[in-house]
């Protein structure tokens, strides 16, 4: 599933992710990034292929290459595809990840403070829903 580009996972019952997911999207013309809630049946047969479990992660997840980057690095190499000035934010890829993943646990702490919860009933957009999993 996650072959033909990046599979973005976040958590469905947070504002603050569905908001992220949306700016993603608006700043992927070329729909490189599918999106899914990793607590959704396909976002849990995802995680299992790679042996993980949203309860382990507890993190935005790409799924990309093959391979399952968590925080700071699934963030900024979601940033790194998108259009400028955004992808300028992959620079930061070369800060170190203890660092990087200090300042992704801080806005992940207060997240929900700053976006509320999630409005489960809301149909994302026609141009979202087709690149949902």
């Amino acid at each position: 599933m996650a072959d033909s580009g990046g599979v973005v996972l976040f958590d469905g019952t947070c504002g603050f992710c569905e908001r992220s997911v949306k700016f993603i999207a608006r700043r992927d013309p070329a729909g490189y990034f599918r999106f899914g809630a990793s607590q959704s049946p396909q976002g849990v047969a995802l995680l299992a292929q790679y042996g993980l479990t949203r309860e382990a992660l507890k993190s935005l997840i790409l799924i990309e290459d093959g391979q399952v980057f968590v925080r700071s690095t699934a963030s900024l190499r979601i940033a790194r595809r998108l259009t400028s000035p955004w992808n300028l934010a992959a620079a930061l890829l070369h800060v170190p990840l203890p660092l990087r993943d200090a300042a992704y646990r801080g806005v992940a702490a207060v997240r929900r403070h700053l976006a509320g919860k999630s409005n489960a009933c809301e149909v994302p957009p026609p141009e979202l829903r087709k690149r949902m999993i």
